[in-house]
């Protein structure tokens, strides 16, 4: 007998009733097995239910099991159980087919999202073959003998590789170059602005193709056309200068560039549109041969093209000041450009006059840089700055000047301070010889007396330098203060402001 303890019955057994047992017991039916009735009570405890619907579950089980089964429909007491544990497990069968609903949707969505990029994927490399076919054909047409076609094509490759890296890279694969670069011994002018277009376009952004282009043999075609008896239109002479531009990029054409012949003509170039301020060609031969001028191997042209004193006067136009200076920058950094910059007629006076350029901290900056490598440099061009009042703007650019041309304009002035010192010690040669001599015993008052006399009367001197300039700071400040005050000309500073420059240190200045 197996006994099933539970809170308010005693021990059951469900059947008939047994004659060796007593009332409350009964004997096991063999409708099921006590293995599958324990099963089925596991199943309805562990449904998920509360305590209180377990326990009414088990009433209803035994109550079911003990009661006879109606007429009409003789179930079992296994139906019956089953029966109840199918209604208590409703609710998660319920849920089941709409879970397996939901992941077949996320299975159907994932699905077609492969084949859309599947799809997407094969039009884009059938789109991809129909270009590359395209492209096919347009090297061929710039290698037919008809030169319509070829200045045809030469347009197309200009528009396509315009805006496009991809097919910069894929006509240069294909062998555009080298037809682009025969078509410039073509008479006809519109040939020849096409094929140095195609040429500008293909290397902007491609220093493969730069490099490929001036391999070619470009530049010398070029500077075959510029040098042709048939003087070349001015459209073709700005192509030829914006090719330059671009080629003199990457720094392996720079030597290249420079030794082939085309600074002249770029300088040639720039004289021929000073006047013109808002021409394109003018600004692109200024960068070209400021690319050019970082190679220290192209300076030597540079000089012999006579570019310096042209630049150098061309310094009022505020429209390039700034790309002028950058260029002189790069040639100061040799010592034949800097014998060039010191020789330029007016160059010093010029280069100082920038240092008073406020409303352009870019052109004080450079200007500075130059004053200061020629002031490192050379004594001679120190003493020529001196001359050029170089001190005051100096002493105004430490105050007033960005961080830089502060620190530049510091650097000068220590420059020119220890030139002043040197004078100052040879003017006193023969005093300084007897007071550094060896003493003698006994007199060692007289020669410490005769060391401070020498001291004072040099820190005498260098005070009176450095008083002077700063009443030559004063008064040109006072000057500019006048000017951008817009007073008369004749205006007369009253004897209290004299007295206030006269008497002033550098520590009080207006500003």
């Amino acid at each position: 007998m197996a006994k099933f303890h539970r809170n308010d019955v005693g021990s059951v057994v469900l059947g008939c009733p047994s004659p060796t047992t007593s009332v409350n017991h009964f004997r096991l039916c063999t409708a099921f097995s006590a293995a599958s009735f324990r099963r089925k009570i596991f199943d309805a405890m562990s449904c998920g239910s509360s305590s209180r619907h377990r326990h009414q579950l088990m009433q209803e089980m035994i109550y079911d099991a003990v009661l006879p089964p109606p007429p009409p429909s003789p179930p079992t007491s296994t139906t019956t159980i089953r029966s109840v544990l199918k209604e208590s497990n409703e609710p998660i069968k319920t849920k089941r087919p709409v879970k397996n609903s939901i992941n077949n949707g996320k299975r159907d969505k994932l699905a077609d999202l492969l084949n859309l990029e599947e799809a997407e994927s094969d039009a884009e490399t059938t789109k991809k073959v129909q270009a590359l076919e395209g492209l096919k054909r347009l090297v061929k047409e710039l290698q037919m003998e008809r030169e319509e076609n070829k200045r045809a094509a030469a347009s197309r490759v200009r528009l396509l590789t315009k805006d496009d890296p991809e097919s910069r890279v894929t006509l240069a694969i294909l062998g555009t170059i080298p037809p682009l670069i025969a078509m410039l011994d073509f008479e006809d002018f519109n040939s020849q602005i096409a094929a140095l277009y195609a040429l500008l376009n293909l290397g902007i952004g491609n220093d493969q193709n730069k490099a490929a282009i001036v391999k070619a043999g470009a530049v010398h075609k070029m500077l075959k056309l510029i040098k042709s008896p048939n003087e070349p239109s001015q459209a073709v002479s700005d192509a030829i200068v914006a090719n330059f531009l671009g080629l003199s990029a990457l720094d392996s054409n720079k030597p290249i560039i420079g030794s082939s012949g085309a600074i002249p003509f770029l300088v040639k170039t720039l004289k021929i549109l000073d006047k013109q301020s808002g021409c394109q060609a003018r600004h692109d031969a200024l960068r070209a041969l400021y690319n050019l001028s970082i190679s220290p191997s192209n300076i030597s042209f540079i000089m012999v093209s006579d570019l310096i004193s042209f630049l150098v006067n061309a310094l009022g136009d505020m429209d390039v000041s700034e790309r002028i200076l950058s260029i002189l920058s790069n040639v100061v950094s040799t010592p034949e450009g800097r014998k060039g910059i010191s020789i330029a007629p007016e160059a010093f006076p010029i280069l100082v006059d920038v240092l008073n350029w406020t409303d352009s901290p870019g052109c004080q900056e450079k200007a500075s840089y130059i004053l200061m490598v020629m002031a490192h440099k050379a004594y001679r061009d120190r003493q020529a700055m001196i001359e050029a009042g170089i001190v005051s703007p100096l002493l105004e650019l430490t105050l007033l000047g960005s961080m830089l041309a502060q620190k530049r304009a510091s650097r000068i002035l220590e420059v020119l301070r220890v030139d002043k010192g040197k004078q100052v010690s040879g003017n006193l040669g023969g005093n300084t010889s007897a007071a550094v001599s060896a003493p003698i015993y006994g007199s060692s008052a007289n020669q410490y007396g005769k060391d401070c006399l020498v001291e004072e009367g040099m820190m005498s001197e260098e005070k009176k330098a450095v008083n002077l300039l700063v009443q030559q700071s004063l008064q040109n400040n006072m000057k500019r203060i006048v000017n951008r005050a817009n007073l008369p000309q004749d205006f007369v500073p009253s004897e209290h402001l004299k007295s206030l420059t006269a008497s002033s240190t550098s520590k009080s200045l207006p500003f």
